[in-house]
């Protein structure tokens, strides 16, 4: 072990080639993992020998490369399952994103499920993904689109919101898992049981929550769960969204084309089984078999690991960055670890985000600003409507937030706050 740290970074980022790369001719440093994971050589490796020795279309040839590519594909959907304890391939559909999942949702069980009049639920922590697709939906079925409220420290959700709303009897409810911006790790269990008390439906968005920290969509009992593969070392163009089998047989296609028929004649057609129902055409192969191999090498760390090594990164970041004034660091504090993943927001006094993020830039560290996805949120948090964030992941260590706290000193002499 490296240290005190839970997990050997050292070792692990041999893995990921980009972080030996140099930026700005200094060592390079990835805390943007919250918009996107680097990915490990396995992952790459991967992707390359499929094209190399087995590119091929699946579930259509009867020759051994395309068999091969066919049984990969498949054994990357038994994995993905898995993963989140699914029941079975049938309830795992590959989409592109988490974004994608959502829009599915909202675009087949929604447009059959809700009425005029009818309330669909979400929170004031979401990001664009899991509010922009409700709003079009409830305004094509003049719906009413309510939120649930934030406490009062504006670090989680207030659960007497929750209950005034659920009164409503949405017909769904569609909550963050973790927040993007805060890093609050939401009861999505508690929150899905008082859902199906009042009737409601249940997606929860595990964009990030599932490179981080154990799912168990079974236990959860949620009727859908999204997540993307590009921000759990997989690849990007590819994401998943896990439904409840009747849930997803209930539903009717979104697109029509290749792999998603049984048959058709000149004026009908009659679907395939789940999943295949929902993924017309030729499918993101190298995706799919990159995102399996992605989720062989979190198992093989294991993801207990992964959320404790995560949990003492951010505890360490914020002990460090409350060492300075006139910083602002929005979400749980120390205190609160158990709900808290590895996302850090802040503010500096007097010094824009972006002009931080530049900055950080400059001294060869890559975090995010600005409203993150998530506009109604932050601006009501900030009031230059953007924040600086730093995310961390499994090739982070405690010398990466070292850098970071280094670029803040970088800023605080540039903009002369000492």
């Amino acid at each position: 072990m490296h240290g005190d740290e839970l997990l050997d970074f050292d070792i692990i980022k041999e893995d990921f080639p980009i972080l030996g790369i140099k930026s700005h001719g200094k060592p390079f440093v990835y805390l943007d993992s919250a918009a996107t994971s680097q990915k490990p050589k396995q992952v790459i490796n991967a992707i390359s020998d499929y094209y190399s020795t087995y590119n091929a279309n699946i579930n259509r040839g009867v020759y051994e490369i395309s068999e091969r590519a066919t049984d990969a594909y498949i054994n990357s959907k038994m994995k993905v399952a898995g993963f989140i304890n699914a029941k079975g391939i049938e309830e795992i559909v590959y989409v592109r994103n988490a974004t994608e999942a959502i829009n599915l949702v909202a675009l087949t069980w929604g447009d059959q499920n809700i009425k005029s009049g009818d309330h669909i639920l979400i929170s004031e922590m979401e990001h664009h993904s899991n509010i922009v697709p409700w709003q079009l939906l409830a305004k094509r079925k003049g719906a009413v689109l309510d939120y649930v409220k934030l406490s009062n420290d504006r670090a989680t959700l207030d659960m007497a919101s929750l209950k005034e709303n659920l009164e409503n009897r949405p017909k769904l409810v569609s909550i963050t898992h973790v927040s993007n911006v805060l890093g609050t790790i939401n009861d999505v269990k508690r929150i899905t049981r008082m859902a199906h008390k009042n009737g409601a439906a249940v997606l929860i968005d595990g964009a990030q929550s599932a490179p981080h920290m154990k799912v168990d969509v079974s236990d959860i009992d949620c009727e859908f769960f999204a997540f993307s593969g590009h921000k759990m070392l997989g690849p990007t163009g590819i994401g998943v969204l896990y439904g409840k089998e009747a849930a997803l047989d209930s539903m009717p296609p979104l697109f029509g084309g290749g792999d998603m028929i049984k048959a058709v004649d000149k004026q009908s057609a009659t679907w395939n089984d789940l999943p295949w129902k929902f993924e017309a055409g030729t499918s993101n192969i190298e995706g799919g078999i990159g995102l399996g191999v992605a989720v062989d090498y979190l198992n093989s760390i294991g993801m207990d690991r992964i959320e404790a090594h995560e949990s003492e990164l951010t505890e360490y970041a914020l002990r460090e960055l409350s060492d300075f004034d006139g910083i602002n660091v929005f979400g749980p504090g120390v205190k609160d670890l158990r709900v808290k993943t590895g996302v850090i927001s802040f503010a500096i006094k007097g010094v824009h985000p972006h002009d931080i993020a530049t900055i950080f830039d400059n001294e060869g560290v890559a975090i995010r600003a600005g409203h993150h996805c998530a506009m109604p949120l932050v601006v009501s948090l900030a009031p230059e409507k953007a924040v600086s964030r730093m995310s961390f992941y499994i090739y982070n260590g405690k010398t990466d937030i070292d850098r970071a706290i280094g670029a803040i000193k970088t800023v605080r002499r540039i903009f002369k706050l000492d």
